[in-house]
């Protein structure tokens, strides 16, 4: 029995149950025994690949779309170049390189990395360290502790890896599901709640879902969604959030683990697994615009960065290239942009101070 799995065992035995966004937490966060506290899960040896790993052209036309925002903000002399959840650094390394090709942005952008994993940390330090040793970035557990001024945000794969609550509709109405443990199996097991909810956490839509239905919702998520928005629409500058998820809500259970590249028990083998669940886009739009901010999509992945000329890169690339590393580009731009991989499962948003232009990529966006 691992670590982590005692320490659940425990915990249950005292607090009773656990929501699920309180197991997610311990799961992923735990200082002892967390998943993202005590290991880099990404790559081939890892459980999971994102896309800065699958091609430098990613981080590079982000980088370029940083730099365009940059401009349209007035240039300003000085600016916060902000990265949630930056993995192991590849996407603000590919991004810093591109946006050499706007000098006067590159010496504007101070970079700041919010991250909590001290593993993590590490391979960042040593990837922008390599990459860019003129670079001094600093690093922060949230972003409400960056400090105020303009800023540009990337959020690459940040929310799905929030802390979700799931809700059953049954004939008497919604239960929670929450996570106990079960004595005979000698395991974790979900189970519900005996009482309705006493807060309206479920919104329209979702409150009309049928019986059966499950719906999610992401506290966490929605809190840092209008922290940023909130900072956007006060200080100026613009935000790109890329995840795999729905642009409506809709009910559904997306909760899922994987481990080696493969799906895995979500109760399994807690603190060995990386959980996730689907970005309702839908909510997080809602609260960025209560917030302040503009919004523009969610829009594919694959249609983003074709707008922003991925195509025009690949080509440039493989002019250059060997046979080997041709088969190569031209795999990535499939993986990226693909409708049957990650080019329509992959949405980005938008969310910038309300006074800018429409950004690039979203020309055809609502």
């Amino acid at each position: 029995m691992t670590g982590l799995r005692n320490h659940l065992r425990r915990r249950i035995a005292l607090e009773g149950p656990l929501t699920v966004a309180r197991y997610m937490e311990e799961c992923l966060g735990n200082p002892r025994h967390g998943y993202y506290m005590t290991r880099d899960p990404l790559g081939r040896a890892g459980d999971f690949t994102t896309a800065p790993e699958i091609s430098q052209m990613f981080g590079e036309l982000i980088g370029l779309w940083a730099a365009v925002q940059w401009r349209a903000m007035g240039g300003p002399g000085a600016v916060h170049l902000v990265e949630l959840g930056p993995g192991r650094g590849t996407l603000m390394a590919d991004a810093l390189r591109a946006a050499g090709q706007v000098p006067e942005f590159r010496a504007a952008a101070h970079v700041h990395l919010v991250e909590t994993g001290p593993v993590l940390r590490e391979r960042q330090r040593e990837t922008l360290a390599t990459a860019h040793p003129d670079v001094a970035p600093k690093w922060w557990n949230d972003l409400s502790q960056v400090p105020d001024g303009p800023a540009i945000a990337i959020a690459n794969e940040f929310f799905d890896a929030l802390p979700i609550r799931q809700f059953l509709r049954g004939p008497d109405g919604w239960r929670e599901r929450l996570v106990g443990w079960d004595e005979d199996a000698g395991g974790l097991a979900f189970v519900r709640s005996g009482a309705q909810p006493t807060t309206p956490l479920i919104p329209p839509p979702l409150d009309a879902a049928p019986e059966g239905g499950v719906v999610e919702i992401c506290p966490a998520g929605l809190r840092k969604a209008h922290t940023l928005a909130a900072r956007l629409a006060a200080q100026g500058g613009a935000a790109l959030i890329v995840d795999y998820g729905h642009d409506r809500s809709a009910p559904g259970d997306t909760l899922q683990a994987v481990k080696g590249h493969e799906y895995a028990g979500v109760l399994d083998d807690p603190g060995d697994v990386d959980l996730t669940a689907h970005v309702d886009f839908q909510q997080l739009a809602n609260v960025c615009i209560r917030a302040g901010a503009a919004t523009f999509g969610p829009v594919g992945q694959g249609d983003f960065l074709s707008a922003l000329g991925i195509r025009e890169r690949a080509a440039a690339l493989t002019a250059r290239a060997g046979e080997d590393q041709r088969a190569d580009i031209e795999a990535a731009l499939d993986r990226l942009t693909g409708a049957d991989q990650m080019g329509r499962l992959f949405r980005v948003l938008a969310v910038q101070h309300p006074r800018l232009p429409r950004p690039s990529g979203f020309e055809q966006a609502v």
